[in-house]
């Protein structure tokens, strides 16, 4: 019997596989297992390389497969993609990346802790809020400008459109687009308050 050395893991939603290697890089296994039996699975295999793909939700079951006593290295997948042999699917991919962690040269991504993921959900959090009040706030003025209404760039000038919207006496707005300006500043409020 090959004595396993290195696995590779292709994770994925719901099904993953695991590609079993000997120190030569000999195939012992490949197969299919469901995310629920991953962590059993690993269990039950000796200590050994476990690489995964840095992707999402790989550091998560990095943490997990280290806390086994597994040593488990994270690959970038532009240095995956030169190892699959076939036709790209699950097997070929755990393969390719069992093959790719056993180079001598492999650079590897170290695995974020819980707090490390945290800090990267907030700053990634800010980007995507920032990002989508800047298109709120030009979606409101582009639609303005199509009835005659300019406002220049930049938050603070939103209130004074947010008035005209609001001031049916001298804005000939039709119902319709002054409904669907005020659900936008609704929208706007809503991320600037958050």
């Amino acid at each position: 019997m090959l004595e396993i050395s290195t696995i590779g893991l292709d994770i994925a939603k719901n099904v993953f596989h695991a590609h079993g290697a000997d120190a030569k890089g000999l195939q012992v296994f490949s197969r299919r297992i469901t995310r629920g039996k991953v962590l059993s699975f690993f269990a039950d295999q000796p200590k050994c390389l476990v690489a995964l793909e840095a992707c999402g939700g790989a550091h998560h079951w990095a943490r997990e497969l280290l806390r086994m006593g597994h040593d488990v290295r994270l690959i970038p997948p532009a240095y995956v993609k030169p190892f699959v042999k076939r036709q790209k699917n699950d097997a070929a991919d755990a393969e390719a990346i069992c093959e790719a962690a056993q180079r001598p040269n492999m650079r590897f991504v170290t695995v974020k802790s819980e707090e490390q993921q945290a800090s990267a959900l907030v700053f990634r959090t800010r980007d995507l809020l920032v990002r989508q009040r800047t298109q709120t706030i030009n979606a409101i003025r582009g639609h303005m400008a199509e009835y005659g209404w300019v406002a220049p760039r930049g938050p603070s000038w939103v209130t004074q459109l947010g008035e005209l919207i609001d001031d049916e006496a001298t804005t000939s707005l039709p119902q319709a687009a002054r409904e669907m300006l005020r659900v936008m500043l609704g929208y706007l409020k809503n991320l600037i308050a958050g």
